[in-house]
């Protein structure tokens, strides 16, 4: 197996700290508010890596952790005039209820920030007796200048990092890009005791803690978004290594933007879309397709057109499930012969090339295709057995025996887009009718400048 390595800008081969077991840290949410579409990408692929990893036999132990205490807390605490540890609660809530929405399994372990805080107050303190950490008035800052190799993650040079969008002005600092290991805590806001005052930790200390706690001080991987290489994932390093002088990971793998409609996604730009509002109109299992099909260190441009054509694909798939009828197939224990194999291995040989997930699902259309030439159904227990690798097929027969909810999500959007041409038409009569004819079915419309939503009331 061959890993793209961010630290190193190659491919590597794989080799675990411990032989048939596999480490891995990823970055999970800070619980402040329900995750967006965007955010959805590192969760789908590194579920998937998961899920390969344990199909050619290793054992894999995942964490995903949850920030729990943060200024984006904070703030939305004031916002929704409700404790912090309560906002916690309620986005911890909608995490762990989207991700199993888009059929996400759950990680091996979920710490939370806030459970590990001594740990965290001890790492500050060794780190400011081996001179890496200094205080100002209350607040604790790591010394980048004191770092030997500082950058060599994202690739940034020491003498070109001065204020900007990732680097805060702060007349305490001694450089400015020197980053927060404990902030003091402000009149109001959560607060824990320490020998620099009352404070909290600083977002790049709560992974170094919890990932080594839970995975040892070098783990195999660390994964997230392309937008934590810098400062966050470089950060962590900083402290590790500062610490024990030894590596916090041996790969660090990091998963491309997402672009909407060819812009960045953004709020002021009203294309922002959190992941229960796109499940709302689309399957899970488009979902994943949609960002399966392109490899992951690539960028991937949302939008309508690709997303419904993803939805295609995957009906696809269980169409030619169904043509099987799979529901009525009896395993008579036929093993995989020689060309059912040469499928398989094209799959395994794509996902041990830096998982590349969107080979992989071209084997799978193949597969579909052998089945439709030969009608050889041991190419259907194939195409399930791989699929279930990429998130795939997983709820089969509850899909199999009600797949007219497919059909009825068709007809809900004919229905909204006969009655967006009824209001062109200026017909209000017929384009209220549909809303109240809806209505009446339990389904509610929401129009917004650029399209409307639907949803199910339950």
């Amino acid at each position: 197996m061959k890993i793209y390595n961010t630290l190193t800008n190659k491919k590597e081969e794989f080799i675990p700290v411990e032989h048939g077991k596999v480490r891995m840290y990823v970055c999970g949410p800070t619980v402040y508010n329900y995750f967006h579409i965007g955010n959805a990408r590192p969760l789908i692929f590194f579920d998937v890596v998961k899920k390969f990893f344990e199909y050619i036999g290793n054992e894999v132990t995942l964490v995903r952790n949850i920030t729990d205490i943060d200024d984006k807390l904070i703030n939305r605490s004031i916002e929704e005039k409700i404790p912090v540890v309560k906002i916690a609660e309620k986005y911890t809530k909608a995490f762990f209820d989207d991700c199993n929405a888009l059929e996400i399994n759950p990680a091996d372990y979920h710490p939370r920030a806030t459970e590990y805080i001594n740990d965290m107050i001890n790492l500050i303190k060794e780190l400011e007796e081996k001179k890496f950490a200094y205080e100002v008035n209350g607040d604790v800052y790591f010394s980048v200048s004191n770092s030997v190799g500082y950058g060599k993650l994202s690739g940034k040079k020491l003498e070109d990092l001065q204020v900007g969008a990732r680097i805060e002005a702060n007349k305490q600092k001694k450089h400015p890009a020197d980053f927060t290991l404990w902030k003091k805590a402000k009149p109001g806001e959560p607060k824990w005791a320490s020998p620099w005052g009352e404070g909290r930790p600083g977002w790049h200390t709560e992974c170094v803690v919890m990932s080594r706690k839970l995975l040892g001080d070098t783990f195999d991987i660390h994964g997230g978004g392309i937008d934590l290489v810098f400062p966050h994932h470089e950060n962590e390093i900083a402290q590790a290594e500062a610490s024990n002088n030894q590596k916090l990971a041996n790969y660090w793998m990091h998963n491309g933007y997402l672009n909407i409609e060819g812009e960045k996604m953004s709020k002021s730009l009203n294309n922002f879309f959190t992941t229960r509002d796109v499940l709302k109109k689309y399957d899970a299992e488009a979902i994943r397709f949609f960002f399966l099909s392109k490899h992951y260190r690539s960028p991937i441009d949302f939008n309508e057109n690709i997303i419904i054509e993803s939805s295609q694909a995957v009906k696809n798939f269980y169409n030619t499930i169904k043509n099987a009828d799979y529901l009525n197939i009896k395993d008579n224990g036929s093993e995989y012969t020689e060309v059912h194999l040469l499928h398989k291995n094209n799959f395994v040989t794509a996902m041990n090339d830096d998982f590349n997930t969107a080979k992989a699902i071209s084997v799978l259309f193949d597969i579909s295709k052998a089945y439709n030439k030969t009608k050889d159904k041991t190419f259907i227990h194939l195409l399930i057995e791989l699929g279930n690798i990429l998130g795939f097929f997983l709820e089969l027969k509850d899909k199999l025996s009600n797949d007219l909810s497919d059909i009825s999500g068709e007809l809900i959007e004919l229905l909204i887009s006969y009655r967006n041409r009824f209001k062109k038409e200026k017909n209000w009569e017929m384009a209220d009718t549909i809303r109240t004819d809806l209505k009446k079915m339990g389904i509610t419309l929401k129009d917004t400048p650029e399209r409307t939503d639907w949803n199910i009331e339950k």
